[in-house]
């Protein structure tokens, strides 16, 4: 299994301080996070995207560049970028810039996104999120395959379109977020890409199903199943022993649900419920938090039902210092990852 760390860029207060850390400095931690990653032999480093509320993560091919430039081996992959509200032109040019800057070490999650916020912000309306979202991946896939791309679509046309730079590789490998919909896997089974579930409080069996969901659909497109490829996400806090892991984690976990607004944001993923407590989530949803061993047991729980070959995990939970955040990735490095590595 390949394994990696994510931030999304979030910017919480400490709750156990209340501790505000400034703007610059959150770019510095996530910059930090991606070497610590990569010295620790980790497979990806991930950047989500976001548009409002507490959050640096509103341009992340810029922060994925910066990263680019001070590491060299850790593959990129963004988590997610919201392609149903960008302009796919522009999402080729800035992540085909990026894969030359990284020496093409780049990859792209897409996805429509689990909040209201940017179709309001950017213009589009939220009803025609599916449309929106399968229109413009077809353009970016032309766009990254073909030179002169004539395009006549329902919200985005092209007359001879070439984009500039082309892409190192070729092209870049793209996964479709999966959270609550059929339609995510729909889409990636269409074209024989990869899917990438949000993994987050819901339980394993109910991303189980969209997965089912994404390997039939794999086959009645006539692909050879061997080839239907799974990744998944999930939140990490690693710890010497269970109890300790549960003592410290808590009022961060806590923090973050009481932080958010259910009205703009239903839970975190999709349509989602707000406030799965702390063992709940342990036990039943994507929180991988306890002793190294619990969280290899975990894993391997999981990639039964999944049968997934990626895993990409967020350490950074509800303004938990980045101190506490390295010292946990520290000992995933060194106790879990190496077992995990062999599944």
């Amino acid at each position: 299994m390949q394994l990696g760390v994510l931030s999304l860029g979030g910017t919480q207060p400490d709750p156990v301080t209340g501790a505000t850390v400034p703007t610059t400095r959150h770019f510095d931690d996530i910059v930090r996070l991606a070497e610590l990653a990569e010295d620790a032999g980790l497979d990806y480093f991930g950047f989500g995207e976001h548009h409002a509320g507490r959050t640096v993560a509103s341009a992340p091919p810029v922060v994925l560049a910066a990263i680019a430039a001070r590491t060299s081996r850790i593959r990129l992959i963004t988590t997610v970028t919201l392609l149903s509200t960008l302009d796919p032109l522009r999402v080729a040019e800035d992540y085909a810039t990026l894969d030359h800057l990284s020496h093409g070490r780049l990859e792209l999650i897409v996805g429509k996104g689990n909040s209201p916020d940017p179709y309001t912000m950017f213009g589009y309306d939220r009803a025609q999120q599916w449309e929106l979202q399968a229109e413009h991946y077809e353009v970016l896939r032309r766009l990254w395959r073909e030179e002169d791309v004539t395009f006549r679509g329902r919200f985005r046309s092209l007359d001879g379109v070439t984009s500039l730079p082309r892409p190192l590789q070729t092209p870049p490998r793209v996964w479709h977020g999966v959270a609550t919909s059929l339609a995510s896997p729909e889409l990636a089974a269409r074209h024989g890409d990869p899917i990438f579930v949000a993994n987050a409080i819901q339980p394993m069996e109910n991303y189980g199903r969209l997965i089912d969901h994404y390997r039939r659909q794999w086959e009645l497109h006539g692909r050879d199943p061997a080839l239907a490829r799974v990744g998944s996400g999930g939140a990490l806090f690693a710890a010497k022993t269970s109890q300790q892991a549960r003592e410290v984690l808590r009022p961060y976990y806590e923090a973050l649900w009481t932080d958010r607004d259910p009205t703009r944001d239903r839970g975190g993923v999709g349509d989602e419920p707000v406030g799965a407590t702390l063992e709940r989530n342990i036990t039943d949803g994507g929180l991988f938090a306890g002793s190294p061993q619990e969280i290899v047991d975990k894993v391997g729980t999981y990639r039964e039902r999944y049968g997934h070959d990626l895993m990409i995990f967020g350490p950074q939970i509800g303004g938990m210092p980045f101190p506490l955040v390295a010292e946990s990735l520290e000992l995933f490095a060194a106790e879990v990852a190496p077992q995990l590595a062999r599944l």
